[in-house]
C-alpha cells in the first residue's frame, strides 16, 4: 500500500488559507494524489460542534479552557480522519494543526510550552505534518481582506495587536523549524500565491 502523507496550511486570520487549500487541493489531485481537504477544530461531527463553541463571539472562555476544547476537537479528528486516511495511502491536506495551538494558546495566550507540547502529542498521537506552508502577512494589511469577508469571530474580536503577535508567533516557529514550515508572501495576488506553494510541494517531492 502506497505511503500516505500530511501537509498543513497555517498562518495569521485573513491570510487566503482557505482560498488556497482549495487551488492546492485540484493541483495535488491532478498530480493523482487522493486528496482529502479538512479543517481544524472541525474534520467531524463532533469537532465542528467545538469548534462553533471556540470561535463563538459571544463566549468567554479562559485560556486553559480553550486549548482544552482545541485538543478534544483534536484528538476526535486525529482518530476518525486523519489517520485512517493516511493509513490508506491518501494525501491529507489540513487547514490548521498543531501549529495554531501553539501560536494561539502557547505564545499568545501564554500556556507553558513544555505542557503545551505534551498536550498537543497526547492529543495527536505525536503526528506531525511532513510539511506545513504558512501563508505570511503584516495583519495591518490584512485588515480589509478580513473586513470584506464579514467572518466576526472570537479571534477576529481580538484586534490588530493580538493578530500582530499571532503574526510573530508564527515566525518564530518556521524560523525554528525550516525543513518542515515554508513561508509563502500571502499579499501577492492568488494566482502568485498559488505558484510559490507549487513550487515549494515540488521541492519537497510532491
Amino acid at each position: 500500500m502506497k505511503q500516505g502523507h500530511f501537509i498543513t496550511m497555517e498562518g495569521v486570520d485573513g491570510s487566503g488559507k482557505t482560498t488556497q487549500l482549495q487551488l492546492t487541493a485540484r493541483y495535488l489531485l491532478d498530480c493523482g494524489y487522493d486528496v482529502v481537504t479538512t479543517r481544524e477544530p472541525g474534520g467531524t461531527k463532533m469537532a465542528e460542534r467545538i469548534r462553533s463553541l471556540v470561535l463563538d463571539a459571544d463566549a468567554a472562555i479562559n485560556a486553559r479552557t480553550e486549548v482544552l476544547l482545541y485538543l478534544a476537537a483534536r484528538a476526535e479528528h486525529v482518530e476518525t480522519v486523519i489517520k485512517p486516511a493516511l493509513a490508506a495511502g491518501k494525501l491529507v491536506l489540513c487547514d490548521r494543526f498543531a501549529d495554531s495551538t501553539k501560536v494561539y494558546q502557547g505564545f499568545v495566550r501564554g500556556i507553558a510550552k513544555e505542557k503545551l507540547d505534551s498536550l498537543c502529542d497526547f492529543a495527536a498521537e505525536n503526528l506531525v505534518p511532513e510539511l506545513t506552508i504558512m501563508l505570511d502577512a503584516a495583519p495591518e494589511a490584512l485588515l480589509q481582506r478580513r473586513a470584506d469577508r464579514g467572518v466576526s469571530d472570537r479571534f477576529e474580536q481580538e484586534g490588530l495587536d493580538f493578530q500582530k503577535k499571532v503574526r510573530e508567533g508564527f515566525l518564530m516557529l518556521a524560523s525554528a523549524e525550516p525543513n518542515r514550515i515554508k513561508r509563502v508572501n500571502a499579499l501577492q495576488n492568488v494566482d502568485a500565491v498559488q505558484e510559490n506553494i507549487r513550487k515549494i510541494l515540488k521541492e519537497a517531492g510532491f
